[in-house]
């Protein structure tokens, strides 16, 4: 499945690796799995309500979260995964 970084996500990612570099290879094997099956059970994937209802997060480590959702490419019509915000607990949600 193709990932696609929004800018939003991007900016975050940055901010986060700068103020933790040893998250950079942590974030980067998440974003793999990711890739590779967004339902892998060590993702801890989850549909969110609220706000961000139609969304969908995973666990990095115990309080950094990937915000992301299942978009259709209107090009090819495959689905492809949406990363919309990386960060804490309280910085996503």
């Amino acid at each position: 499945m193709i990932l696609n970084w929004s800018s939003s996500f991007k900016r975050a990612f940055k901010k986060i690796t700068k103020n933790n570099p040893e998250l950079n290879n942590k974030i980067i094997g998440v974003l793999r799995l990711l890739q590779k099956d967004p339902f892998y059970s060590e993702l801890k994937s989850h549909k969110l309500k609220g706000i961000l209802d139609g969304n969908w997060a995973c666990t990095v480590e115990y309080d950094v979260r990937i915000v992301y959702s299942f978009v259709k490419n209107p090009d090819n019509n495959e689905t492809e995964i949406l990363l919309i915000n990386i960060g804490s607990h309280e910085e996503v949600y």
